[in-house]
């Protein structure tokens, strides 16, 4: 028997493998901001200074704006996020409380128009133990959900499948948000 280079890779298994090396930066948490205080580190601060489509803004309000989730659990995985930087949900004010329900209920609304999900998990994790990955700023997450959605693909191949790019998606919900 000759050698070749699979000799060096090992007895072939049953397994396949989905490559995803895009995916190690998030990972690794290079880059990642610390979200600590207010400002350019702060991803949710800085988001309302760009282009609606460059910070993948859907729609904007006086105090609460709504922003497409840059690594969604589904596709039109959305988040109504109050422009002050605040971690706690009883640090909003009236004002800010008001417009975040408010919010939450459009986009479940557009959501509902666009992409005509079954259902919708929504959510706001208060600190890192409770899953908050930017925990210093508050944020609550509208994610739509169908039937059949979770398979096996975030269990065994630690990936999530999104039939449409967040680009596209964000247009089309924020044509649906301004109607």
């Amino acid at each position: 028997m000759t050698e070749s280079s699979d000799d060096f890779a090992g007895d072939p298994d049953s397994f396949g493998r989905l490559w995803t090396p895009h995916r190690l930066v998030y990972i690794k948490g290079e880059n990642k901001p610390t979200h600590d205080g207010p400002g350019d580190d702060c991803p949710f601060c800085a988001a309302p200074g760009r282009s609606d489509e460059d910070g993948l803004i859907v729609g904007r309000g006086e105090s609460v704006y709504a922003v497409l989730n840059l690594y969604p659990y589904n596709s039109g995985h959305l988040m109504t996020v109050p422009y002050r930087h605040v971690a706690d949900y009883p640090e909003l004010t009236e004002t800010e409380t008001l417009e975040l329900a408010q919010f939450t209920q459009k986009a479940m609304q557009v959501i509902r128009s666009v992409m005509a999900p079954h259902g919708f998990n929504l959510g706001i994790n208060q600190g890192p133990v409770a899953g908050a990955g930017i925990a210093a700023h508050l944020h609550q997450h509208v994610v739509p959900r169908w039937g059949g959605d979770t398979n096996f693909m975030p269990v065994v191949g630690q990936t999530r499948v999104l039939p449409q790019l967040l680009a596209d998606a964000r247009t089309e919900l924020a044509a649906a948000w301004a109607k």
